[in-house]
């Protein structure tokens, strides 16, 4: 396993500590420096002869008494108090003494923090019962490390379809459930696009290289953008390419297009609209109106109607993966969050054809769309990176429960090698729009991808 970086509390404190000695060295250091001058001067100065401390008893005899010596030292302590609040000068032996109690002050202060730094204890049951432990402590420490204010990271097996790891953070700390698996209120975004690509290959009216009009910015929606004049000869974009580069004009047309009747069809088919076993996932809603601009905006995403949970997301991915009919992904010891057990359901399945064009048109975002940025050597050690075929899809939209900004990413991660080596990625991170964002959902993914690549694949360097 690769070192891992000592908490931040301890480093914070490790800090602390550094500056401390360092000052006081630095004291020290000035001290011998620009103290010189007044050691020669007390050291001139004649000494007063000591005389015994004595007390006189009743009969005017004295003896000495140990015990008025520190009565006098007590008494001489009150001398430099007195003296200085009546502005009299102190003699140099009151000042070497005020001195060293200065010195000594400034060195307490300088190597104890004034409020010592909370250490998170952290639990780590939750790590140790999961599948993968050594990818779970991973995806603990990055969110421990990246902070998202809500965030939960799911990996899934394709081959067994089990969850091998996972991740959730709420209310500023890593949680040691996954409730955020089954919860239903979180808009799927761009996420839905894949239930418009699939019901218009399905349909075999469309291919991935079919030319769609392209009319204006990528990331609006507006009426004018959907009104393509006849004989139109204005600018296209291929279906893949505005999947992967997530355009919502173009996907709005092919909706428009296909109807409202083939969407709800492919959107039963990846597991919406559906009540699924003692209700594990919640139910996904996906209801577009029979026509007009409403249906536009669901069939690109652009509507917080559309909801999705994190665990079907995961399911959508492993069925077009393994090209076979939705199961929801499982785990022994994740009840109520997950099944315990491989559960087969009648959702129905695409043709041949449509889970190959869903499969290539994620892999053209990781290539060519809008998570090639992250998703690259950039994240990813080049030899992992080369040995795998990965796809994927991004999506954003602001939310209301909780309130922020979503952002998804759902992929897959294959060995070119050995196909059956594959994982489902799903990550879920909302941001508070008043503060900075943590680390791109998409560079999480690819850290995470490679993290596995590692411990899973025989790749050679420079492969």
């Amino acid at each position: 396993m690769p070192i891992q970086p000592l908490p931040y509390a301890q480093r914070l404190r490790n800090r602390i500590i550094a500056l401390g000695i360092f000052a006081t060295l630095c004291f020290m250091i000035g001290s011998c420096i620009f103290g010189g001058d007044k050691k020669e001067e007390v050291a001139k100065l004649p000494e007063a002869p000591e005389a015994p401390l004595v007390a006189a008893d009743s009969a005017g005899n004295t003896s000495s008494n140990p015990v008025n010596d520190s009565a006098a030292s007590d008494s001489g302590a009150r001398d430099i108090e007195t003296a200085m609040a009546e502005g009299s000068p102190l003699t140099p032996a009151e000042q070497k003494a005020e001195d060293m109690a200065n010195a000594q002050a400034a060195i307490t202060a300088a190597v104890t923090p004034e409020v010592p730094p909370e250490i998170e204890v952290i639990d780590s049951t939750h790590i140790k019962a999961q599948k993968n432990v050594f990818l779970a402590e991973k995806i603990d420490n990055m969110l421990r490390r990246f902070k998202p204010m809500y965030g939960v990271i799911l990996v899934v097996d394709v081959q067994t379809n089990e969850i091998i790891a996972w991740g959730e953070r709420k209310d500023e700390k890593v949680q040691s459930t996954p409730d955020f698996f089954v919860k239903n209120t979180f808009p799927a975004a761009s996420l839905a696009k894949t239930i418009t690509i699939a019901a218009a290959m399905d349909s075999k009216r469309y291919s991935l290289n079919t030319p769609i009009p392209m009319i204006g910015s990528y990331h609006t929606l507006y009426k004018n953008q959907l009104r393509v004049k006849e004989n139109y000869t204005g600018p296209t974009i291929e279906l893949q390419d505005a999947y992967a580069m997530s355009a919502n004009p173009p996907l709005a047309l092919i909706g428009l297009n296909v109807g409202a009747g083939r969407l709800k069809e492919a959107a039963k088919k990846l597991g919406y609209n559906t009540n699924f076993p003692s209700g594990i996932p919640g139910r996904s809603s996906y209801t577009p109106p029979d026509s007009g601009y409403g249906l536009a905006e669901v069939s690109c995403g652009f509507t917080e109607s559309t909801t999705l949970t994190p665990l079907l997301a995961a399911a959508q991915v492993r069925a077009i993966l393994a090209k076979k009919p939705l199961e929801i992904p499982w785990a022994e010891n994740l009840a109520p969050y997950a099944p315990k057990n491989r559960i087969a359901l009648n959702a129905g399945s695409f043709s041949e054809n449509t889970y190959y064009g869903l499969r290539q048109a994620m892999i053209r975002s990781i290539t060519n769309g809008t998570a090639r940025k992250q998703i690259s050597t950039r994240n990813m050690a080049r030899k992992n990176y080369n040995a795998l075929d990965i796809g994927g899809k991004t999506g954003s939209l602001d939310g209301h429960d909780p309130y922020g900004r979503y952002e998804w990413f759902k992929g897959f991660a294959q060995s070119k090698e050995d196909p059956k080596k594959a994982i489902v990625v799903v990550i879920l991170q909302i941001h508070d729009l008043q503060k900075v964002r943590s680390q791109p959902a998409t560079q999480v993914a690819a850290m995470i991808m490679n993290y596995w690549a590692h411990q899973n694949l025989n790749t050679k360097k420079g492969k």
